[in-house]
């Protein structure tokens, strides 16, 4: 019989509106270090706005990468559990391996217009069924075991199914 293992990815956009404290230090210490790094490809401070940079100093696309330094401690606090995505019981309980980290807008001289996203990618999960607007899955082992531990969630925004591959 075949098995569908997927691969999720979260998407989770930080901006000034986020309330938790975990979001709001991750605004600030990405904020700061936007600011710093940005110096390095705007020298003659020409440019205020990450658009402008990525427009004018095609170079500065690496600041997705050197700004997702600052962030580096806060991913490690989740414990590899992809935060704000429940199951129908209430539980977090999707984890992950890997993240992509991308600045979406930011001003240097404005916090207020720095906005972020972190995009989570679930280990791989086995799809087994969709009960109305729900998922059920459960993790993915390579041994067929008889009884597998299950979650069932409802997709939400910013979820999507990332991968998909059919296993024998």
């Amino acid at each position: 019989m075949s098995r569908k293992v997927i691969t999720l990815c979260y998407r989770k956009v930080i901006d000034t509106t986020n309330a938790n404290a975990w979001d709001k230090f991750v605004h600030e210490d990405s904020f700061a270090e936007f600011k710093m790094q940005a110096q390095f490809y705007n020298e003659e401070q020409r440019f205020t706005t990450f658009a402008e940079m990525l427009l004018h100093v095609p170079e500065a696309e690496k600041l997705h990468f050197l700004v997702s330094a600052a962030i580096t401690g806060y991913l490690r606090q989740l414990n590899g559990i992809i935060p704000d995505i429940l199951d129908n019981l209430g539980r977090r309980f999707l984890t992950f391996e890997n993240f992509k980290f991308e600045i979406i807008n930011s001003d240097i001289n404005d916090i207020e217009k720095h906005k972020i996203a972190i995009n989570f990618f679930s280990k791989p999960l086995i799809w087994h069924d969709t009960i109305s607007n729900q998922l059920l899955v459960s993790q993915f082992k390579e041994t067929n075991e008889e009884e597998a531990f299950t979650n069932l969630f409802q997709i939400q925004p910013f979820v999507s199914i990332h991968a998909i591959k059919n296993i024998d």
